[in-house]
């Protein structure tokens, strides 16, 4: 079995995904969590192609959201587009890398991730409330590379 399969058990991604299914209750933005075995590239750089690869650029109000994980590489970044990036300061993530980094060093990998993702649906709240309209437009599964 490969890092990726042994980075969180089968109930684990499913407290993930229900997770993300509880943070996307209050807001119209769309979160996702991307695994990988390893990157050479600037974790940034690879949340970037994932990103698009994953069409989270495709949404209406381009106010997607993306959790990239390098496992081997202990490599990861916190990407939102371009709808949220227009409205919020630089360092608008920085509490949710804390919150990861944090219990990544404890090796409490889901409960840093479930975490995180919490934290992000309450800011993306303020700027992109749920709507009664609203459709989940992207795919709430935790995706694999």
């Amino acid at each position: 079995m490969s890092k990726v399969e042994d980075f969180l058990t089968a109930e684990q991604e499913q407290a993930i995904v229900l997770a993300i299914k509880s943070a996307e209750k209050n807001t119209s933005g769309e979160i996702r969590v991307h695994i990988e075995k390893n990157t050479e590239k600037p974790p940034m750089d690879r949340a970037l192609e994932v990103f698009y690869f994953l069409k989270m650029d495709a949404t209406e109000l381009k106010n997607g959201v993306l959790i990239y994980i390098a496992v081997e590489s202990k490599k990861f970044a916190i990407l939102g587009d371009e709808g949220i990036n227009k409205l919020v300061p630089e360092n608008f993530w920085d509490t949710e890398k804390d919150i990861i980094l944090t219990h990544f060093k404890n090796k409490e990998f889901t409960l840093g991730l479930e975490k995180a993702i919490l934290e992000v649906g309450k800011k993306l709240k303020e700027f992109f409330p749920f709507k009664s309209d609203d459709t989940n437009e992207l795919s709430d599964e935790i995706s694999k590379g």
